[in-house]
């Protein structure tokens, strides 16, 4: 039990980290070897955490702006106990995202070692 406990809390620092554009928060959660992918203007988009993190460290968050955290686990898959797939839905703002999170169990707990992601829909 304390191997979801630990997953689900690492989990909960990526929507924190998202939703207060909390960078120490980010490059925690994240392994530093991690990269995020995207695919939805027709063509793969690649993009490593330390770019990530400076687009991240650039943005008004969520949270200054009074919007209320909107984050939700959809599904966790244990793939060995060290390593799971999490898929997750989180709102930034008008956009609204389903990511798929690769974790790793290792020297420093539950890190995401990749990140997919996809914008699900903007909301006026």
């Amino acid at each position: 039990m304390a191997q979801m406990t630990d997953l689900t809390a690492a989990i909960e620092m990526y929507f924190d980290a998202i939703h207060d554009c909390d960078v120490e928060k980010l490059n925690t959660v994240f392994h530093p070897a991690s990269s995020l992918f995207d695919a939805d203007n027709g063509s793969i988009f690649v993009e490593p955490i330390d770019s990530f993190s400076e687009d991240v460290a650039g943005r008004v968050s969520p949270a200054s702006v009074g919007q209320a955290m909107e984050a939700e686990i959809l599904m966790i898959d244990y793939l060995s106990p060290l390593s799971a797939t999490v898929k997750i839905r989180i709102r930034a703002h008008k956009n609204v995202f389903v990511d798929h999170l690769g974790f790793v169990n290792g020297e420093n707990g539950w890190q995401i070692v990749s990140k997919i992601w996809h914008l699900e829909r903007v909301i006026d």
